[in-house]
């Protein structure tokens, strides 16, 4: 195998692995916001785990996290619009990562 054909395997793979991590960071990070959400909504234990998993699923429905936000909205209400949620994925997107890190 050529320098060249070795490289583009390297690339490859770091690719792979990079999306990879992105897409458990992202899931992390819709698990957590389900975790906050189902606090603000008074569900602890496995209510709470149900829900974050219901907020997980609902990232699967089109591209983006548009469908997440709205899940979210739709579930608290008043309790949080929007701008709150998306800046809390933000903030729950860099613990997610931080979080993925430390177990690699």
């Amino acid at each position: 195998m050529s320098t060249f054909d070795d490289r583009e395997n390297a690339f490859e793979n770091k690719f792979a692995h990079d999306e990879e991590m992105k897409f458990k960071a992202e899931a992390r990070r819709n698990k957590l916001l389900g975790l906050w959400a189902a606090e603000l909504l008074g569900k602890s234990g496995p209510d709470a785990d149900a829900y974050a998993k219901e907020v997980v699923l609902s990232d699967f429905e089109e591209a983006g996290h548009e469908d997440v936000v709205r899940k979210v909205a739709g579930d608290l209400g008043e309790l949080a619009d929007a701008d709150t949620i998306r800046a809390k994925m933000d903030e729950l997107l860099k613990i997610a990562k931080d979080q993925l890190l430390k177990e690699y």
